[in-house]
């Protein structure tokens, strides 16, 4: 009999949520085989089987447990469901026998649903943004997997559910997260410990978008991503970090601490709420490497694959709202940080240029600072060298004006 218990996940948690598990009493289950889902405050982590054998459960979904308490035990002695030996069975004769003499598919299809199934991340997407439950769909893939054409079938039959029904009063209560508990209660930390202020400008997009639409395709052809705008962003912002190090400043206790490196973390929204991975010496890493770094961040976040390593340890912020259609707000700094970037959504708006009325696209850009430690012009004049790094994005090369450089001034 293997005792299976809550592993040390991290050097500072010190207890965790058993968020679902993924296997029912008295399932046979083979070794690292994922057994449950744990949540911590900051990311969601899969418990693999440490040993094949029958299951008998002892924890329950939602349960609030400690490290080291016992969640399940597996049975090593016990035999192998008949079921799963003749499906075996039947695999190895489909490599030896004729066609004829292999079972039908339906005599040894089984109905698993996600609690046994993982969707493909491509599935799992359309089900987000569907606003679909994943344990509500019956997986058609091998092994109960659900596959892109469940997701979308899914997606539709909930689009084709009647309406509610009018003056309905029903209402459902759902307990909160573990990692919506932790943002809740950061938030207000941050907003009752930090003296934040935030200062705005706004961003002539022309130049980025005349490079993304020259430069798109043979980026995406030669780098195998696509050439976005947090590249861009995340490049300024370490350079203008550069010149104005108290932004990239943290506080730890009665110090300031300054680093000579930028760790950006980045806002990715992700189904059980805001996260903020790290990508780290985003100083060093070309448009190219940021971009890479942020698809691998955005799609770990998303299928809940997230480290506690990926999610601590950044000095600066920088969140955008745009992608959801956030024209401007007031991002909250991420203690022990000192300040964070808000993007916002491009919109074409008329402004004035050399005397002369035009249509550009415009986004607005916000910079929430702890006054404490950066000063008004600080902030500002940190905002102001963004801005000009991405309206002129020749400087980024060598992270002033080439002119300036050749006069030496």
């Amino acid at each position: 009999m293997t005792e299976v218990k809550v592993p040390a996940l991290a050097e500072s948690i010190a207890e965790v949520t058993l968020s679902k598990w993924l296997v029912k009493d008295g399932d046979y289950v083979e070794l690292d085989q994922p057994l449950c889902e744990f949540e911590t405050d900051k990311a969601s982590q899969e418990l693999p089987s440490p040993a094949a054998g029958v299951v008998k459960l002892i924890a329950a979904d939602g349960d609030d447990l400690k490290i080291g308490a016992l969640i399940c035990n597996i049975d090593e002695s016990a035999a192998k469901p008949a079921t799963a030996v003749a499906t075996d069975k039947a695999v190895v004769k489909k490599d030896v026998a004729p066609v004829e003499t292999v079972a039908p598919k339906t005599e040894v299809k089984q109905e698993v649903s996600y609690a046994t199934g993982n969707p493909s991340p491509a599935a799992k997407k359309i089900l987000d943004e569907g606003g679909v439950k994943t344990t509500d769909v019956k997986g058609t893939g091998v092994k109960g997997r659900i596959t892109k054409e469940d997701a979308i079938q899914a997606v539709r039959n909930k689009a084709n559910m009647p309406a509610r029904e009018a003056f309905s009063r029903g209402e459902r209560r759902e307990k909160l997260s573990r990692l919506r508990k932790t943002i809740a209660e950061r938030l207000v930390y941050s907003k009752n410990s930090t003296a934040m202020l935030t200062t705005f400008n706004e961003v002539d997009m022309t130049a980025i978008n005349k490079i993304r639409e020259k430069y798109g395709d043979g980026f995406k052809k030669k780098n195998e991503v696509g050439l976005g705008m947090m590249s861009f962003f995340t490049k300024a912002v370490c350079l203008a970090l550069e010149k104005f190090p108290a932004v990239n400043a943290s506080i730890e206790e009665n110090e300031v601490v300054y680093h000579d490196y930028a760790d950006i973390s980045i806002a990715v929204s992700t189904p059980k709420g805001l996260v903020v991975p790290v990508i780290r010496n985003a100083e060093s890493l070309s448009l190219a490497g940021i971009e890479k770094k942020v698809k691998e961040l955005a799609i770990k976040g998303r299928d809940g694959l997230l480290t506690m390593d990926e999610m601590t340890g950044g000095t600066f912020t920088i969140s955008n709202g745009g992608v959801f259609g956030s024209l401007m707000s007031t991002p909250i700094i991420n203690p022990p940080q000192v300040a964070i970037l808000g993007m916002h959504k491009v919109q074409e708006r008329p402004v004035v240029i050399d005397g002369q009325m035009v249509i550009r696209p415009m986004m607005y850009v916000a910079l929430s600072y702890d006054h404490r430690i950066i000063d008004g012009k600080e902030s500002v004049s940190f905002l102001v060298a963004v801005k000009d790094f991405l309206e002129n994005p020749h400087k980024m090369l060598l992270g002033a004006d080439p002119v300036d450089l050749l006069l030496e001034m």
